[in-house]
């Protein structure tokens, strides 16, 4: 092809039109223009065709930008048709800017590299991101590690971002500036954590609080101070000892480099309470403390910043037994106590408040010795026995087989409502074990007094002795050792071993007969009983005059025994 000495501009034309055929060939390609004029808002450019094309200013600036071109300038466009409908070619430098920008992320993409771009709209759900060209979309979740309500001052604003999603053919591109703050944050964390160490004590700034604690900046990383590390006295939250903002000095407890958790103190930094507790609290003294915490099994009572000891509910009170703490004491309340036991090593004390008054018990047996008559109302009814309320709010029990002469079991318990007064003796009081014995059949007429005994009159268990009826009964018949001895009594079923001979009627008060002590009740009176008697001295004759295979009947040894008692008589 022979060279053109001069080729004029047709000329070119015809070239690149037998070279692209038919200005087809432009279409939807990037080219190279010249900027031939600037008219108001718009850049005309020349690409060769036969005829120019137009371009918004705009298009040539970064968002928030002013464009800067001239007459003359080189520029790269896209091509979108070779001529509308005024016989312009439409050009697009957008277009040109994203194909050519769509082609470097792709490759910064695939090296996982951080690209630069500029936050200039807001979109449902998040932002628009201008990547040299490319328009990309920024979840609102990825602006920033903590969310952020105003994101204006981060717009118009070259800044790094990660590329997590690319699909050109749909045109789509997801980015994310906190993949690039968190991993800044972790390569900072990393490098302050290394000249960190831990019982250093250090500066920091309270910038959050929480229910369990508050992290603090220790300059570029974060440290947790729990609400337990904070004082030794009780904190119930956090907001009593700092607030956010406030500059504290603490001290690192631990440091977890796995994790890069690090674990703050304050009370590290102050002495600690626990140290000569033992000496300080002994034993038995009697102190004055606050009720800072009341829980279902005790109450906690402090006794100075940072040790605190525990009532149990055991401990409470000497007679509100099954009662919840709360019903005894009230958080703030002061009260004294008395120590009962100090662990210094796993700084625990144990606390009694109803030591710290007089044991209601030990008063009333002072007041009250046994044998002494006392009033009370019946409070409850049992399976055993009869509760008495007493002076010093104690309780008092008479057993059944104690309420009356000659009855017992339901029968006995009947005879006695709730709520009714009744009079008593106290038969033995145990302080120790919180129990006071009472009775009420040892009031009746004819009844030894308390402490006349079958142990003080030489009475054992299987001695023989004279008796007097003094009382007969449907139950039996009651009975006085001797003369004036202490006095018993005999069941019915105790009066002989046959049926006729347990008829009660068949005795009259002043009659006198011999009987066996069989045992004794609670209040220690002898019962006694005229078949064991009889069935005792059957099997002595037996052994002493005969056997089972002597041929003697039972009569003839029986006779021969009773000659023998008569002789000794």
């Amino acid at each position: 092809m022979a060279t053109m000495a001069h080729p004029t501009r047709d000329d070119f034309a015809a070239l690149l039109e037998e070279t692209l055929g038919a200005d087809g060939g432009f279409e939807g390609k990037v080219v190279k223009g010249t900027v031939t004029g600037i008219e108001n808002d718009m850049a005309v450019i020349d690409v060769g065709l036969k005829s120019e094309g137009r371009v918004r200013l705009s298009e040539f600036a970064a968002p928030g930008q002013k464009a800067e071109l001239n007459v003359g300038d080189i520029v790269e466009v896209y091509v979108d048709r070779v001529e509308n409908m005024y016989g312009e070619a439409m050009l697009s430098r957008d277009r040109a800017r994203r194909e050519a920008a769509w082609d470097t992320l792709e490759q910064e993409f695939t090296k996982s590299a951080r690209v630069e771009g500029v936050i200039f709209g807001r979109v449902k759900g998040g932002f628009t991101v201008d990547l040299s060209g490319a328009v990309a979309f920024l979840p609102g979740s990825q602006v920033d590690i903590r969310p952020v309500r105003d994101v204006t001052p981060l717009m118009d604003i070259p800044q790094p971002f990660q590329i997590l999603k690319m699909d050109r053919k749909r045109g789509n591109i997801v980015v994310s500036r906190r993949a690039i703050l968190e991993e800044t944050r972790a390569e900072a964390r990393t490098g302050l954590i290394s000249t960190l160490a831990e019982g250093q004590i250090i500066d920091g700034v309270v910038k959050n609080i929480t229910d369990y604690g508050a992290f603090v900046d220790l300059g570029g990383i974060d440290g947790l101070l729990h609400v337990t590390d904070m004082s030794y006295k009780r904190v119930q939250h956090p907001s009593e000892m700092i607030n956010i903002g406030d500059t504290v000095k603490v001290q690192i407890v631990r440091i977890n480099k796995d994790t890069q958790r690090i674990s703050l103190g304050m009370k590290q930094l102050e002495s600690d309470p626990w140290e000569g507790a033992e000496a300080k609290y002994p034993i038995g003294a009697k102190l004055t403390g606050r009720v800072t915490n009341i829980t279902e099994y005790g109450a906690f009572v402090e006794l100075e910043a940072g040790i605190e000891g525990l009532v149990h509910v055991s401990e409470m009170s000497w007679t509100k037994k099954n009662v919840h703490p709360g019903k005894i004491v009230s958080t703030s309340q002061e009260v004294d106590v008395v120590v009962l036991e100090v662990d210094s090593e796993k700084r625990r004390v144990s606390l009694g408040l109803k030591q710290a008054i007089s044991n209601p018990w030990e008063a009333f047996a002072a007041d009250h010795p046994v044998g002494s008559t006392v009033e009370g109302e019946v409070k409850n009814a049992t399976e055993f026995g009869l509760f008495i309320g007493l002076d010093g709010d104690v309780d008092g029990m008479v057993h059944m087989s104690d309420i009356a002469w000659g009855i017992s079991g339901e029968d006995a318990l009947n005879l006695h409502r709730k709520g009714e007064t009744v009079s008593a003796i106290v038969l033995d009081i145990d302080a120790e074990k919180e129990r006071i014995s009472l009775g009420m059949k040892q009031l009746e007429k004819g009844a030894p007094a308390v402490g006349s005994t079958a142990a003080a009159s030489g009475l054992a268990k299987n001695a023989v002795i004279t008796v007097t009826v003094l009382e007969v009964r449907d139950g039996g018949l009651e009975v006085q050792a001797g003369d004036d001895g202490v006095t018993g009594f005999i069941k019915r079923t105790d009066l002989g071993r046959d049926r006729d001979e347990q008829r009660p009627e068949r005795f009259q008060a002043g009659q006198k007969f011999d009987a066996m002590i069989i045992g004794f009740d609670r209040s220690k009176k002898p019962n006694f009983s005229v078949k064991a008697m009889q069935m005792a001295e059957e099997k002595q004759a037996v052994a002493q005059y005969g056997s089972s295979d002597s041929g003697a009947s039972l009569g003839d040894i029986l006779g021969e025994a009773l000659k023998a008692r008569e002789d000794k008589k």
